[in-house]
């Protein structure tokens, strides 16, 4: 997916329910393909540009890989999100980069999101490394046009190891290493992203993603910093993730956007 200068664009979650293998898998594959498209659908309809496909019912996470049931699930799912049309991108939790740029690649995405893609951190599965150098040689072997949002200071982890490193530093360091857009976060899901943090990681020159804290009394401001906001939890119903996702929830985001203003004018 091309980030667009000049405008914002809002990307619907589709959290996928629990895939083969992990503690929550129901036994039925149809069943998770089912409601990752009624999902997508109402993303769609309530004026989501492009949609993001998550692993998010796979909890507790594996760190840095997933099994192949996963990926082949994934992709499946992947797939019939990405027969609506619309611009699809994939994050395979935790860390699972170089899985997400396979199923991307097989189930037609244009984007992947990676935690641990520049610097290293603490999150609850344990250490993540830094994943740039094999991903974007993988990347570049299959030649995948896969674009590369990359995390900087990712939310639900500790990053004191990087703590004397200011964030435009970490920013720039992420450029550096070849990511195609940077994604910046509160510390925790639903935790509003700070417009400091958004206005210091634009020195590095990328395109810029809001990754959590987005809903309407905050939407217009964060798109005229940022050039895609990306929602989750707030799109359910109720807030919970663990729900199906709220229409008017969509549109609410929608309208406070359009009715905002435009992104800043930082070519892709």
């Amino acid at each position: 997916m091309k980030l667009e200068a000049g405008r914002c664009a809002l990307v619907g979650m589709v959290h996928l329910l629990p895939l083969p293998g992990s503690p929550g898998w129901g036994g039925e594959m149809a069943a998770v393909i089912a409601a990752a498209r009624r999902d997508a659908e109402r993303l769609l309809r309530g004026g989501c540009d492009a949609l993001l496909v998550e692993n998010m019912g796979d909890v507790p996470y594996l760190r840095g890989r997933v099994e192949p049931e996963t990926v082949a699930a994934m992709a499946l799912a992947t797939a019939e999100v990405a027969r609506l049309g619309a611009p699809v991108g994939v994050q395979v939790l935790a860390a699972a980069n170089r899985e997400a740029l396979g199923v991307a690649l097989a189930a037609g995405a244009s984007f992947i999101r990676v935690e641990g893609f520049a610097w290293a951190h603490v999150a609850d599965e344990g250490w993540i490394d830094a994943s740039a150098g094999p991903l974007t040689r993988a990347r570049a072997a299959l030649g995948a046009k896969v674009a590369i949002w990359a995390d900087v200071q990712k939310k639900h982890a500790a990053h004191a190891v990087t703590a004397d490193l200011p964030l435009a530093d970490l920013a720039r360091g992420t450029a550096f290493c070849g990511a195609d857009a940077l994604v910046i976060t509160g510390r925790e899901t639903g935790r509003p992203t700070a417009e400091a943090d958004l206005r210091a990681a634009r020195a590095a020159g990328l395109p810029l993603v809001v990754g959590s804290g987005v809903d309407p009394s905050r939407a217009a401001a964060q798109a005229r910093l940022a050039e895609a906001l990306v929602v989750g939890s707030f799109f359910k119903e109720g807030g919970d993730w663990r729900r199906p996702v709220d229409v008017d929830r969509v549109r609410a985001v929608r309208r406070a956007m359009d009715a905002g203003g435009s992104a800043p004018d930082v070519a892709d």
